[in-house]
């Protein structure tokens, strides 16, 4: 079952200490690559939250940020970070014999310092296992979404599948008749231009040239690439990078088969071939 590595996920609850809100959003990406935006009360939290979310996901840029809104029982309850503000005060000093002529620092923008005021928070804990708690809540919704994605991204790609595996059928049916055709046009125009032709001669060029032209290993291994494709639908690990993998191979044969194509019909079912795999390809690259 394939993943996709887009999704978005947005969960809120409310506890004592006041509103908690998650969002999450997931984009395609090489790995994974995880961001947080947290306010101060709950920044010692971010080791815990990144090794559950590594846990879940394998591949993709994640962007996590929490929100936090207290109550009003909370917002009265205030305090100053006095050690922070002595130590602030003590540096705005030292910067101030150094730099007489600098602007002035005002209360506002020294009660705007990070981790300046402080919530009177008597029950750290069970603040930060609500955080937790809520954040597991949102990265499940984000699984969720992003195999539902998914499930939707592998049934295009099989309906492609069975558009490939539909012209390699055709061509593979078609490309004695057309060495047929090739053959009696070359012996009219041989005969054409050349009275008295050597048949054994030319029999061993019209086997040298169809050697040259023969597509059949090339379909085998289209064929042999349709078959890896339907076992990675059923794997139920991260499948991307095998994806982008065979998506390259797809397109070297494709391109192996239309520069050894000798008729129309055989270079079009190329084209069109290399079409559907570009759409593919697509696909494949939003895959976890």
């Amino acid at each position: 079952m394939l993943c996709s590595m887009t999704g978005f996920a947005r969960v809120e609850d409310t506890c004592r200490q006041g509103n908690l809100c998650w969002e999450v959003r997931s984009v395609n990406h090489r790995y994974l690559d995880v961001n947080f935006r947290l306010p101060e009360e709950v920044r010692r939290l971010e080791t815990r939250l990144r090794n559950h979310l590594q846990g879940r996901l394998g591949r993709g840029k994640i962007d996590c940020v929490f929100r936090y809104r207290m109550t009003e029982s909370q917002t009265a309850a205030l305090e100053l970070n006095t050690p922070l503000l002595d130590s602030l005060v003590q540096q705005i000093r030292n910067v101030n014999e150094k730099l007489p002529t600098s602007a002035p620092v005002t209360a506002t923008d020294i009660l705007a310092w990070p981790g300046m005021i402080q919530a009177v928070e008597n029950d750290q804990e069970s603040f930060h296992a609500a955080c937790f708690s809520l954040f597991e809540e949102a990265i499940g919704q984000l699984v969720d979404m992003r195999a539902t994605e998914g499930r939707r991204i592998e049934k295009i790609l099989q309906d492609k599948c069975a558009e490939v595996q539909s012209i390699v059928r055709d061509v593979r049916v078609r490309h004695p008749q057309a060495l047929a055709s090739i053959r009696e046009k070359l012996q009219q125009r041989v005969e054409e231009l050349l009275e008295g032709v050597d048949q054994a001669r030319f029999e061993q060029e019209l086997v040298y040239l169809a050697q040259k032209m023969d597509i059949m290993e090339e379909l085998d291994r289209l064929d042999s690439h349709l078959e890896e494709m339907a076992s990675i639908f059923e794997c139920q690990e991260a499948t991307g990078r095998r994806l982008d993998f065979l998506m390259q191979e797809f397109h070297r044969e494709a391109n192996t088969l239309a520069a050894k194509s000798a008729d129309v019909e055989t270079t079009q079912a190329a084209v069109d071939l290399k079409v559907l795999i570009e759409q593919m390809r697509e696909q494949v690259q939003n895959v976890e």
